[in-house]
């Protein structure tokens, strides 16, 4: 062996056992990723199968799985699979559901003041800055807060801001408040005292129960939500009078649940997955429920539905019922009104702002489709 040589033995050792490390590591490296376990997450709505609220929590669904690409899987089943739409919190928290989709107010009987994500006015704030409030203002933290005093083991997330609710379906259209007193009503959440103060006899059913009492007579009238779901679920087949425009739940969003150990115990970039699923879910929701929506109410009125403008005093009722409500809520809860304080002094600057800024669409709306408009 020259001397040459011998200076270069040992640089091909080691370039040959780097060598040998690099593919023993790519051996091993490369089907970690292919073997990785699935880890199944069952999940069930508080929705019927047709609802397009259904497809709104198997949107969600698809969007995890399609971004976690097989090391997660999330399967949606509609209300009722394995426990009652009503029961799906403590499903939940117990661990007989890994998970599920609905909305907090449905919660309103565990602690009063989760049903400020949706019901009421919001002091003005509409559905998207319900959201903003929860997301940015506290609202999230509050949250935790509630669940945690109750000793529930869940993991709350919010999205999809819901366009504004209708007064809901009647016999006979709402021309004045006392029109309202001693009707048999369905709604949930805190709209139950709003509409209980105004005199209604108020039942909160869930989604799938609403259609079948009213057409039976053991309700005289109903709210659901929206004009896709109310049409998929069968309301114009049994009254034909829908009132437009209400503060009973203005500013609702959806609510997707985990059981919280179980989604502890995921890695960070699973658990990543499923937030940004989240905000990606709330976007496309609203996109598809403006197209769907309205889609719906056009057939609806195809169909012979009349829609009737909520009369102002209605609507100034409502308010006023729900500032008794509040008030009432607050003094028996002292959760109640830190998220009362939370979300007025969030209203107050971001609503100024809004009110502000934003112009009146209607009457640019009014300017190029409405009779006399001139077309483009």
């Amino acid at each position: 062996m020259t001397t040459a040589d011998k200076k270069a033995a040992p640089r091909r050792r080691f370039l040959k056992r780097a060598a040998t490390g690099a593919v023993a590591t790519g051996a091993l490296a490369a089907p970690m990723v292919s073997r990785a376990q699935t880890t199944s997450f069952r999940f069930q709505s508080t929705w019927p199968a047709k609802d397009i609220f259904h497809e709104y929590a198997m949107d969600f669904a698809k969007k995890v799985n399609d971004m976690a690409s097989g090391r997660l899987k999330i399967e949606v089943l509609p209300a009722g699979s394995v426990v009652p739409a009503f029961q799906l919190l403590d499903a939940v928290s117990k661990g007989t559901l890994d998970g599920g989709h609905g909305v907090i107010a449905y919660w309103y009987g565990k602690n009063s003041a989760l049903a400020l994500w949706g019901s009421g006015p919001g002091f003005g704030m509409d559905a998207n800055t319900v959201l903003a409030w929860h997301n940015y203002g506290g609202g999230k933290e509050l949250v935790a807060e509630i669940y945690k005093s109750l000793n529930l083991d869940v993991a709350s997330y919010m999205y999809g801001p819901m366009p504004v609710q209708p007064l809901g379906w009647f016999k006979k259209p709402i021309a004045k408040v006392e029109d309202l007193k001693g009707l048999k009503y369905r709604t949930v959440g805190l709209a139950v005292d709003i509409y209980t103060e105004m005199g209604a006899a108020v039942n909160p059913l869930p989604g799938g129960e609403i259609v079948p009492a009213l057409d039976r007579g053991l309700i005289d009238a109903a709210e659901f939500n929206n004009a896709s779901s109310d049409r998929l679920l069968g309301f114009p087949d049994v009254v034909k009078n829908c009132m437009l425009q209400s503060f009973h739940q203005s500013g609702e969003q959806f609510e997707v649940l985990f059981n919280k150990s179980k989604l502890d115990a995921l890695p960070a970039e699973l658990k990543s997955i499923i937030e940004y699923g989240v905000q990606a879910s709330s976007a496309d929701m609203s996109w598809k429920a403006a197209q769907r929506n309205s889609q719906d109410y056009i057939e609806m009125k195809k169909a012979g539905v009349k829609f009737y403008k909520t009369p102002d005093a209605v609507l100034k009722a409502q308010l006023a019922a729900w500032d008794k409500t509040i008030a009432k809520k607050a003094e028996e809860n002292p959760l109640f009104k830190k998220v009362l304080e939370s979300q007025r002094a969030f209203a107050e600057r971001v609503g100024q702002w809004q009110n502000d800024y934003t112009v009146d669409f209607k009457l640019a709306y009014n300017h190029y489709f409405k009779s006399g408009a001139k077309k483009a």
